[in-house]
């Protein structure tokens, strides 16, 4: 696929998650010795995306193999669904293998952590199966949309607690996705909320209980700042302790 030269500002993403072809990808390693930008926009994402992965790893129970191969033969295998045959261009099947590439790249990386970890391990049957299956990928989805979005842009903090996180956000998809690594368990009647300050006030903007990814709810698009708080389960409409981390996020 050929790019313009203002175009190679948009690939950093791309490039740190190795969904660019061998041809754009030597164009963009040319284009980095001369961007400092874009190096540092790279590094960012690889970083995003090492962090990620480590985040998420969590071995499954013990019981898990027997109970999902002894609930496969109970659900049914749905026929596969061909449409019928269009005529294709060639830039449109390269635009359609990059659009499936981020997915793919994040997919090692988050899967197991939209769900808050256990959740993807656990045995399912029949319609539970389904529908887990549909919401990993609508947050996968999510995830990588913002991800891959080209003004996405990335930022580092550590919480009080000494837990190492990110968010990446990016304005033109009004989304923002939070990574916490090293994150102690909250206690027993504790969530951990995350926050997005707007003027001063900070609103609820989901949680997340461990180390892992969560997509951030709400309206990150003209936020401030992305707060998180120690709050009773189930969460609090405003932040009833001492913050564990405000970081300011990227005009």
């Amino acid at each position: 696929m050929k790019h313009h030269a203002s175009d190679a500002h948009t690939l950093a993403a791309a490039y740190a998650l190795g969904a660019l072809d061998p041809a754009e990808r030597e164009a963009f390693d040319a284009h980095l010795k001369t961007c400092e930008a874009c190096r540092q926009e790279a590094k960012e994402f690889e970083a995003t995306a090492a962090r990620l992965a480590a985040a998420v790893f969590q071995p499954p129970p013990v019981a898990a193999k027997a109970r999902v191969m002894a609930a496969i033969e109970g659900v049914r295998q749905l026929p596969p669904r061909v449409p019928a045959a269009t005529p294709v261009s060639a830039r449109a099947v390269r635009a359609g293998l990059r659009r499936r590439a981020v997915p793919l790249a994040l997919a090692a990386s988050v899967a197991a952590a939209v769900l808050g970890g256990a959740a993807v391990w656990q045995a399912r049957t029949g319609e539970d199966l389904r529908q887990e299956a549909l919401e990993v990928q609508r947050q996968l989805d999510a995830v990588s949309t913002v991800l891959a979005a080209p003004d996405a842009r990335t930022v580092h903090g550590r919480a009080a607690n000494g837990a190492l996180t990110t968010v990446v956000t990016s304005r033109r998809q009004n989304g923002a996705v939070f990574t916490a690594g090293n994150l102690a368990a909250p206690g027993a009647g504790r969530t951990y909320q995350l926050w997005l300050e707007h003027g001063g006030t900070m609103s609820p903007a989901g949680f997340i209980q461990g180390d892992g990814t969560v997509v951030l709810s709400g309206s990150p698009g003209d936020a401030g700042a992305v707060g998180l708080t120690l709050e009773p389960a189930g969460g609090s409409p405003r932040p009833t302790s001492d913050p564990l981390l405000v970081m300011p996020l990227p005009a």
